[in-house]
């Protein structure tokens, strides 16, 4: 498995409609996205620090969605989002939410 964390910063008194849009745009055309499993999204207590953690079956899906689709969901959250969102990528080994394999590097 594999994931995208995605940290950004909200405007101010965004993060309900970041919510709303997220719900209603972002999550149906990241469901529509091959290999996409799960998303998890945690705020700052102040509600402007920002993390999105989406999970893949694998990097290509994930590296697939991030050239396609990516670039919408980015247009989509302009209105609410404050500048540009930083991106890194790994490999789960870890979760209680999904069985998954951890590979073995040599």
């Amino acid at each position: 498995m594999f994931a995208r964390n995605v940290s950004f910063r909200l405007k101010f008194n965004m993060l309900s409609e970041y919510g709303h849009l997220f719900d209603s745009q972002v999550l149906p055309l990241l469901r529509k996205q091959k290999g996409f499993r799960d998303e998890i999204t945690i705020s700052s207590p102040n509600g402007l620090d920002v993390t999105a953690i989406s999970l893949w079956d694998n990097k290509s899906d994930a590296e697939a969605y991030n050239t396609s689709a990516y670039p919408e969901v980015l247009k989509t959250l302009s209105k609410v989002v404050d500048g540009t969102p930083k991106i890194q990528t790994c490999e789960v080994i870890n979760s209680t939410f999904h069985k998954i394999d951890v590979p073995v590097h040599a």
